[in-house]
Formats: C-alpha cells, structure tokens, sequence
C-alpha cells in the first residue's frame, strides 16, 4: 500500500496528500484533482496542472493520505 502512495505523490506532487485537494471521476473513469482553496482564493487554479511541485496552499493531510 506505501507503494501506490508513493507512485501517487510522484505523478499528481502535493497534491497527493494536501487537505484541500479533492479527486473528481469522470464517467469515462478520468480522474482529476481539484484544489478547494479556489473557491474562496482566485490565485489557486480550479485543476491545477500535475505534477504540482510548490504551492503556498499546501497542508498535509494528519493521516497522511
């Protein structure tokens, strides 16, 4: 199971595990990553482009997921 969290982190960055990420599944099975703080902060794109590598919104999840 650490493995698939770490080829995860490796393709989507801290988005992976950031408490305001959200996984979105298409009906074709397409899954995307939404960053909640762009609700309420226009600098925080809807669906950022993956791998995201920095980002001043970041917080990691307590359980690490």
């Amino acid at each position: 199971m650490e493995k698939r969290k770490e080829d995860q982190r490796a393709r989507v960055g801290l988005c992976a595990d950031c408490v305001n990420a959200r996984i979105v599944k298409s009906d074709r099975g397409a899954e995307f990553w939404r960053c909640e703080l762009s609700v309420r902060d226009p600098r925080f794109p809807k669906y950022p482009r993956l791998p995201v590598r920095e980002c001043s919104g970041y917080e990691k999840c307590k359980d690490g997921a």
